[in-house]
C-alpha cells in the first residue's frame, strides 16, 4: 500500500521545495506539480510532492493522520 502525506510549501529553490508535514520540515522534489508556489498544499510520496489539494482536504488529512497517529501513541496532544 502506498501512502502520499499531505504537506505544505514554506520555500521553494529549483527543483526542491521545504516543506512541513505535521511541524517537520523536509526537503523535496516539486517538478512533478505545475507551477507551485510557496503556500500550496500538496500530497507527499516518495519525497516527490505528486499533487496539489485545496487547503480543507489538507486540513482534514492532516486531522486524520494525527488522528492515527494518536491511537498509536505516536503524538502528543
Amino acid at each position: 500500500m502506498c501512502l502520499a502525506i499531505p504537506a505544505e510549501v514554506m520555500s521553494i529553490e529549483g527543483a526542491y521545495a521545504l516543506v512541513d508535514i505535521m511541524g517537520v520540515e523536509t526537503k523535496v522534489y516539486i517538478l512533478l506539480i505545475e507551477e507551485p508556489r510557496i503556500g500550496d498544499h500538496v500530497l507527499v510520496h516518495a519525497g516527490c510532492a505528486i499533487e496539489r489539494i485545496h487547503k480543507e482536504y489538507y486540513s482534514f488529512l492532516e486531522e486524520q493522520y494525527k488522528s492515527i497517529l494518536d491511537r498509536d501513541g505516536q503524538v502528543d496532544g
